[in-house]
């Protein structure tokens, strides 16, 4: 197989980012020892900016300047976290996804500095995340606790949270085990518990549809089940329209017998209407299962709930 001599991989410029990417160069030289890597590092819209990301096109923010470095040219390959990425629109034209890496953890971890589970915490307490999904479930489930806004990167919410601007933050287990910093965790949550974004977990290696050379390099940095369960879970959204303002969440599990899940829920913000539902696909593909249960979410109102969403 021939492989380019250099690969310039475009991120985002956050510690956590920059981990991400050298996880993807890691698995590079293994996969093809002696292949050149290089970083592009670019400061994104929603890396600036600190305040709601519905003003800045949502969770695009996140990626437009990615984007541009790649359709520019500038580089070849772009790492992206999947639940950042939008599936309401389709990715930016002359580009794909040449790989989706093995998928690390999906929970969201509870980091309390008195070390009390999310059970244990007394009413009043102070929750930060600026996650709808989290809030709308948090507001159901615990409605006795107060969310305040927070946004930043994970070692910055870190720091907000020991300046006291909450008493407990809630953030991905893969994130703070990509910092290193899994030593801050209190509790990890259940996907029962805190039902998780679409694409949690998962690392998306992105190229220019026409660099042939490229994407024949890097597929096989892809992992079948996660292309799977990633596949479903995108397509889900995808068929819902749902945006950064809409709380949403949902997991697909490939199980060892090749059997597929998914399980979805569709909340309002304030918590008091939650949507349910769960689908097992044997031989169907993942696309059509993701579309089946968004389907049977769109059956019980889902379309009108997401659409009185303000985004």
């Amino acid at each position: 197989m021939s492989v380019p001599e250099l690969i310039r991989i475009v991120s985002r410029d956050s510690p956590m980012a920059l981990a991400q990417v050298a996880r993807v160069r890691a698995e590079l030289a293994v996969l093809h020892p002696g292949v050149v890597t290089e970083v592009l590092p670019v400061r994104t819209t929603g890396d600036k900016w600190m305040g709601d990301l519905s003003q800045v096109e949502g969770k695009g923010a996140f990626t437009k300047e990615v984007d541009a470095a790649l359709l520019s040219g500038e580089a070849d390959l772009a790492v992206h976290c999947v639940k950042d990425i939008p599936a309401d629109r389709p990715l930016p034209a002359g580009t794909t996804f040449a790989a989706f890496l093995k998928r690390d953890d999906i929970r969201d971890a509870l980091v309390h500095p008195g070390g009390l589970t999310l059970g244990e915490l007394p009413a009043g307490t102070r929750i930060g995340t600026s996650s709808v999904r989290r809030v709308a479930q948090l507001a159901a489930s615990h409605p006795h606790l107060e969310c305040v806004p927070f946004r930043g990167n994970a070692n910055r919410r870190l720091e907000k949270l020991a300046a006291g601007e909450a008493d407990a933050i809630l953030l991905a287990v893969s994130g703070l085990e990509r910092i290193g910093r899994e030593d801050v965790i209190t509790e990890i949550l259940s996907p029962e518990t805190m039902c998780p974004p679409i694409g949690a977990g998962v690392l998306a290696i992105q190229c220019r549809e026409d660099d042939t050379v490229l994407i024949d390099a890097v597929s096989g940095l892809g992992d079948p089940d996660t292309y799977r369960e990633t596949t479903a879970e995108r397509m889900f959204l995808h068929v819902l329209q749902g945006h950064c303002n809409s709380p949403i969440a949902g997991y697909a599990r490939a199980q060892r017998n090749g059997d597929l899940a998914l399980r979805a829920c569709v909340f309002t913000p304030d918590g008091k209407t939650v949507l349910n539902a769960h689908e097992w696909a044997g031989p169907l593909d993942p696309a059509t299962l993701g579309t089946s249960v968004a389907v049977s979410l769109l059956r019980q109102g889902a379309r009108e709930l997401i659409d009185s969403i303000a985004h």
